[in-house]
């Protein structure tokens, strides 16, 4: 048994010691080591790229290998190996693979980090890119474009890839159709980690595009099947299809707020994929445009997006639609999927005078719907008699107003072995089933890579108390980790000669009852940078020091672009005598910087003289603003010169699904009279997409002007009382506004949300019939 033993160690040895050379022999530790051993190699061999960073490393990888002995690009050890600085990788020829490579601390200096092409003419068949990772791999111009994955030629594989955190301008991942050779390609996209991707507040955030409106009526045939992404929250498309004849199987959509969109081409079909909410604002499923489409087998929980972001939206169309608008949905079927605790699904959305052909000869059948708390869950936006309903099933509880097609049943949940609840009931014919092959973190991206969430929170760190003083506020910084909170002497006064830059989240707040106040010399106290958050608490910031120039602020962003999202909360801080000279904001940001959050709470704004929150830097008129959603709550302002608010999200494009504003509970005092405040209001606003302003008094003040432009913008403005000042100015597109008076809907939605129509003007009246200047319920 021994002598067995000792034989069959020997074989693993010598395996062990043959695999080892043959990969020493294959090692290469630079570029031009790289390129001399291509030069040479055969059908079966691979090139191995030793341990180490590969900085500003751009490999061309072009070879002819075959079915049986293709060429290999890997590592010596996974995870060991990275690319940073300006490093990227092309791949032409046919049956070659790619494996093991990292992308991180960097970026690519071309269009693509990895790119299936060497030119347009040669290009990447046959091939497979397996196990690689590109991580925050960013051009640090947040504007400026730029793809992380990009796939031509035909039959290639694209599997188990870590792919996160891209945060500048451009698609994550496409498949291009801009040649013959590309087109009818066969691929596979599968079993790929792609990773969180924050808000961009722009168009040009996709995950993943198939195709062009230029390409839209030519097929892909590309399979995109049992992909997990995670909370890819880049623009409201989260896929886009833009060609014909692809399929989207067993993918899961965790929290990602957008959708599924099949935006041109025809013939998709999207089956057993699954979306998942939990209840996460503008979380979508489906969105279905164009001819012969079919969605079955999907199943939704929690999704809460409304208007394009439903949980299941079928739009209308453009008649004689070229390509690249909206080609009326024809001929397209939505059978046997699963919605649960979802609040929208649309038809004909988008109707409006250029939108004006509904769905045909589409069907929606055999379709469970539950809700816990929300009745109707349809909204009918145009004609529905070109869609058939059939057999469709409502919990007992919910309704709708169509008028055929759906019975009532009583639906309980129950929890499958997968973790999905699962609606169940003797009137459901066919037990629903999630498939095995449906995505999940653990079977997508890379084992040895990590998909932690490796961001820290504001207020996760120490406590770190700071005496008063001269710049103590500036050199603790430099001294902080990300997450520590800064503890301020109570009355204590801290003098800033330089402006503290905050580079990663912090929160500085006073310890005791009585504030610590803050004075500074430059034009501002904190910079926020790239990667920085900001959290202030009951704190005094006077003005009283600050140089005399026009255009102070005592928070701002960094000038140059940010690709990071920042956060800023302010809570029971007081903000005083800010007069030195005009336009003395209390935030001030730059372009291309954008938070997920401003929060402002508690305090008081005295004696200003230009605005709190300066967030109109995003002119260029493409979809593109400043902060996705800002609270102000529980604060008085008095004596401002500038309008309190300044937010701007100018143009028409649809991608994108903010700004979210709510004013809440404030009294402003005296506000927008300034000679300098270009605005002549209290409150400018230009293209919010939700609008919630309620419980507001108004004493001496200037109006809320509101210019409302894309996107059938929710408003509600409420409850808000006017002493001695100005009535609210709507003005907007013609859609919604005649002679800058309301086209209100009559009726109200179950949020009692007013929503803007183009039906039924209520000119220059609320519902109750009295003046603009107050709107109550």
């Amino acid at each position: 048994m021994r002598h067995i033993f000792s034989f069959f160690s020997l074989i693993f040895l010598f395996t062990t010691i043959s695999c080892t050379s043959e990969q020493e022999k294959n090692l290469v530790k630079n570029v031009t080591e790289f390129e001399k051993m291509l030069k040479t190699a055969q059908p079966g061999d691979s090139i191995v790229l030793a341990n180490g960073i590969w900085l500003d490393s751009e490999l061309l990888f072009e070879a002819e290998g075959t079915a049986e002995k293709p060429i290999t690009l890997t590592v010596e050890e996974k995870g060991k190996v990275t690319l940073e600085g300006n490093s990227n990788l092309r791949i032409a020829g046919d049956h070659l693979i790619v494996s093991g490579l990292v992308f991180k601390n960097g970026y690519t200096p071309t269009n693509a980090v990895i790119s299936f092409r060497k030119n347009r003419e040669e290009m990447a068949n046959n091939s497979r890119l397996t196990e690689c990772v590109i991580d925050n791999f960013n051009n640090p111009e947040r504007q400026v474009q730029d793809y992380w994955v990009t796939i031509y030629g035909k039959n290639n594989r694209i599997d188990h890839n870590h792919i996160s955190g891209k945060k500048n301008l451009g698609v994550t991942m496409i498949v291009g159709l801009d040649t013959k050779d590309s087109r009818a390609n066969n691929h596979q996209i599968d079993h790929n980690y792609f990773g969180p991707r924050p808000t961009y507040g722009n168009n040009g955030g996709e995950t993943l595009r198939i195709g062009t409106s230029h390409h839209a009526l030519e097929n892909s045939n590309t399979l995109v099947e049992s992909n997990y992404f995670d909370r890819t929250n880049g623009e409201h498309e989260i896929i886009s299809n833009k060609s014909c004849q692809n399929i989207f199987k067993y993918n899961t959509f965790f929290e990602c707020t957008g959708t599924l969109t099949m935006r041109h081409g025809n013939e998709t079909l999207v089956d057993g994929n699954v979306f998942i909410g939990n209840g996460k604002p503008s979380t979508g499923g489906v969105r279905v445009i164009n001819e012969t489409q079919t969605v079955v087998n999907n199943y939704h929980y929690g999704l809460t997006g409304y208007r394009f972001r439903g949980a299941f939206v079928m739009m209308n169309g453009v008649p004689n639609s070229p390509p690249n608008r909206y080609v009326p949905v024809i001929d397209s079927k939505v059978n046997n999927n699963t919605f649960v605790n979802c609040n929208n699904i649309l038809f004909g959305a988008g109707s409006d005078a250029e939108r004006s052909q509904a769905p045909r000869t589409s069907e929606f059948s055999e379709n469970i719907i539950y809700n816990d708390n929300k009745k109707d869950i349809f909204t009918i936006d145009d004609d529905i008699s070109g869609i058939t309903f059939n057999d469709n099933i409502l919990g007992k509880n919910s309704e709708t107003s169509i008028t055929s097609g759906f019975i009532n049943a009583d639906i309980k949940l129950e929890k499958n072995e997968q973790g999905f609840l699962i609606p169940t009931s003797n009137k459901i014919k066919t037990q629903i089933a999630i498939s095995p092959k449906v995505a999940t973190k653990e079977n997508t991206g890379t084992t040895w890579y990590s998909k932690a969430d490796n961001s820290i929170a504001l207020n996760s760190g120490n406590n770190i108390k700071v005496e008063a003083g001269i710049n103590t506020l500036y050199e603790i910084v430099k001294k902080s980790e990300p997450g520590d909170i800064i503890e301020l002497e109570e009355g204590g006064t801290y003098l800033l000669t330089k402006a503290v830059k905050i580079n990663h989240p912090l929160t500085f707040k006073t310890s005791g009852k009585i504030k610590a106040t803050i004075l500074f010399e430059r034009m501002m106290a904190f910079e926020i940078q790239n990667g920085g958050s900001l959290f202030l608490e009951n704190i005094t910031f006077d003005g009283a020091k600050s140089p005399d120039y026009a255009g102070n602020s005592v928070i701002s962003t960094s000038k140059n672009s940010m690709t990071e999202n920042y956060k800023l909360f302010i809570d029971k801080c007081e903000f005083k005598d800010l007069i030195v000279n005009h336009s003395f904001d209390v935030l001030r940001v730059s372009k291309g910087t954008f938070a997920d959050t401003i929060s402002i709470q508690n305090s008081t704004f005295k004696n200003i003289t230009g605005s709190i929150a300066a967030l109109d830097k995003e002119t260029d008129d493409i979809g593109a603003y400043n902060v996705e959603y800002f609270l102000m709550k529980n604060n008085s302002i008095t004596e401002l010169q500038g309008a309190a608010l300044r937010l701007y999200r100018g143009g028409k494009d649809e991608s994108t699904f903010g700004p979210f504003l709510e004013i809440d509970h404030n009294v402003f005092d005296k506000v927008g009279h300034g000679k300098k405040n270009k605005y002549k209001s209290a409150i400018s606003l230009y293209g919010v997409q939700e609008t919630d302003i309620k419980n507001n008094i108004f004493k001496d003040s200037k109006a809320i002007d509101m210019y409302l432009v894309v996107g059938e913008p929710i408003v509600k403005v409420q409850n808000n009382a006017l002493n001695n000042s100005e009535k609210l100015i709507v003005s907007g597109d013609q859609k919604y506004f005649v002679s800058n008076q309301w086209n209100l809907t009559p009726k109200f939605s179950d949020e009692s949300r007013y929503t803007l129509s183009a039906d039924s003007p209520l000119k220059g009246k609320a519902t109750d019939g009295s003046d603009l200047g107050i709107i109550t319920q």
